[in-house]
């Protein structure tokens, strides 16, 4: 570094440069660390970063730096390499964009429309189509949802089929990444349920049945991803769970998660200990098959409460954007514990954004060698999904556990002809004389239980939950949610209460089952109560990103709980999704036919780009933009 001659500054002792420093904005305090030496080394004193990233990131000072961290290195990744940068808009779709996932590998992300079509996109830059296909064929009305299997070699789209506005039918359909060609289709009602992948060769399926007014029950059902079949006798399905539904309410968005090492079963933490747990708001019997979930986990302590109330306030002068997220002692006691101490530096970081790419051949190569079978029957799962009892949208999240199992490997053939027609003729004789066998009493739970699953576990969210994304590691879950008011009582069930416009974010630890964190008042929706919609949201190590229906998406880092960026839109974002290979790449999708690709400013700087030729109206929590091709060291 150059020293100016015939200054004094440069010999001004550190606690006085430390003093001075105090009083600079980030942007002088670097240009300031290209004076000289001693100031350099100043510059980077890690206590002036910690007060730079509270100051402007607005995060509550009681959170601790990122376990093996600097704040100096914190305050560089929040600027420079998380996705801000709008680098490509894909307008090969022909209507409303609904949803958008990514591979394991990082190598494709697929998209859903309304226009019945679903693409196939290479996420290198440019992003390219890979393959595209017309589901209308199919006689599906739109695509609404994919997922990509464990090894990227299969492909899971859900769609909708033609019919009434009532309809609920919907299909699954599977393609192989070779040659897109089709594998097998599978019936999903309601259409809502999505499907999800078990294990790398077996999705589920939903089918619901009407049993009685207003009662239904809802079947999971596991499928073989490739259906042909050796002989007649050769079970492709089996049947995994019914589940009783009340009051118009089904099963849906089901998802699956990887039961870990520690975690206990879920029906010991189902609340069946305490004496009101099988008591409804008005203290009566519940007379349905889903056990209620925890009181306690609706409630936000007061002391988080006014921290809450005074961020908001500090949030208003600035561009309006969401409120953090806020986590309990339970939250910040495990996360520390997942994240031992780091002796790796900055500069190590900033090489690892190349390794990506790098290994993409490596893992396909690696997943195509490994077979299902020994993964199908290795460790619990958890069954997660959307239901509710007061009413029929959904606001209670469901936990099944799964045990370990085997697929039959051959069909019951169940009883032969001549025992079919001695039956056959019994039901005969009983109908003539008068006395056929009585139907049950749907309407009874306990008449029928035992025909039905119970569920392990229910979290009541007391609001239409529109959305669920699940960490990498599969420890917490994140749920978008629109409250209802505050003590509504449900008469109709046909008739749900008004929903906030506002969604909340509702962090749960699926280790103990309960809420570790929670945003209110966030991001925003305008759909009505009693119209299916869903704002998918996504969660990387680091960060989580959401849809809305406000024309923007909006990024948080998952530590701090800052609302980083807004992405805009012309209209609703239905869908995000962080490449799991590059989190500095995320896709959104929205109504208005786009799909817009964010990079980071250090990924465009890899790509050799102009930040800003592609920088369109992005906005950023304040005090990260830079000057003069400023960078951090």
């Amino acid at each position: 570094m150059n020293e100016p001659d015939g200054s004094y500054w440069r010999f001004l002792p550190y606690p006085a440069l430390i003093k001075i420093f105090k009083h600079l904005t980030y942007k002088d305090l670097i240009a300031a660390g290209q004076v000289c030496k001693s100031w350099y080394q100043t510059s980077l004193n890690d206590l002036l970063w910690k007060e730079l990233f509270f100051k402007n990131f607005l995060v509550d000072k009681s959170v601790p730096v990122v376990s093996g961290k600097s704040w100096y290195g914190e305050f560089k990744r929040l600027c420079y390499h998380i996705p801000v940068v709008q680098t490509e808009t894909l307008l090969d779709h022909g209507d409303q964009v609904l949803h958008v996932s990514f591979s394991h590998n990082g190598k494709y992300f697929a998209t859903c429309s309304k226009d019945g079509y679903v693409i196939l996109w290479t996420a290198k830059y440019p992003a390219k189509v890979k393959y595209t296909r017309n589901m209308k064929y199919f006689k599906w009305k739109y695509t609404q949802y994919s997922q990509f299997n464990e090894s990227d070699t299969l492909l899971l789209v859900s769609g909708v089929h033609f019919g009434t506005t009532h309809s609920t039918s919907g299909e699954i359909a599977v393609f192989n990444l070779d040659h897109f060609e089709l594998q097998c289709r599978v019936v999903n009602k309601p259409y809502d349920i999505f499907g999800t992948w078990y294990s790398d060769q077996y999705l589920l399926s939903g089918d619901l049945h009407w049993l009685a007014h207003l009662v239904s029950s809802s079947h999971l059902w596991l499928n073989k991803a490739s259906q042909e079949a050796d002989s007649e006798l050769v079970p492709i399905t089996h049947c995994l769970f019914r589940f009783y539904n009340r009051n118009a309410s089904s099963i849906r968005a089901i998802m699956i998660a990887n039961c870990l090492p520690n975690s206990e079963n879920a029906s010991s933490n189902n609340g069946t200990e305490n004496n009101d747990a099988n008591l409804d708001d008005e203290g009566s019997s519940l007379q349905h098959g889903n056990p209620v979930s925890h009181k306690d986990i609706k409630w936000i302590p007061c002391d988080v409460r006014r921290a809450m109330a005074s961020n908001f306030e500090k949030m208003r002068n600035t561009k309006d954007f969401p409120t953090p997220i806020w986590y309990n002692s339970d939250y910040r006691k495990v996360e520390s514990e997942l994240n031992p101490n780091d002796d790796s530096n900055d500069d190590e970081e900033m090489n690892i954004e190349e390794k990506p790419n790098e290994d993409f051949e490596d893992d396909v190569s690696e997943c195509s060698i490994e077979t299902d079978s020994d993964r199908f029957v290795k460790n619990d799962k958890y069954l997660i999904f959307t239901t509710g009892y007061k009413t029929y949208t959904p606001h209670q999240i469901g936990f099944k556990r799964i045990q370990p199992f085997i697929f039959p490997k051959t069909m019951d053939p169940g009883p032969t002809l001549k025992e079919r027609l001695i039956l056959f003729e019994q039901r005969k004789e009983q109908m003539r004389s008068g006395s056929p066998p009585p139907d049950p009493n749907w309407l009874d739970f306990e008449q029928v239980a035992d025909k039905f699953n119970k569920v392990d576990h229910l979290i009541d969210l007391h609001g239409h939950i529109v959305g669920m994304g699940l960490s990498p590691d599969h420890r917490y879950l994140y749920v978008n949610s629109r409250s209802w008011p505050e003590n509504y009582v449900i008469s109709n069930p046909l008739d749900p209460p008004p929903i906030a416009q506002e969604i909340d974010i509702h962090v749960i630890d699926l280790v103990t089952l309960r809420q570790v964190g929670t945003m209110l008042r966030a991001h925003k929706a305008f759909t009505p109560n009693n119209e299916c919609f869903f704002i998918f949201l996504d969660v990387c190590n680091e960060y989580v990103a959401s849809g809305a229906e406000d024309k923007h998406g909006y990024l948080w880092d998952r530590h701090y709980g800052a609302c980083l960026a807004k992405f805009p839109h012309v209209d609703v974002v239905n869908s995000v999704a962080f490449n799991p290979k590059d989190p500095e790449m995320l896709v959104t999708t929205s109504d208005d036919h786009m799909i817009k690709i964010w990079r980071s400013r250090g990924k465009v700087r890899d790509l050799g780009l102009d930040e800003a030729q592609f920088q369109k109206g992005i906005e950023l929590r304040k005090g990260r933009s830079f000057v003069n091709n400023r960078r951090f060291r």
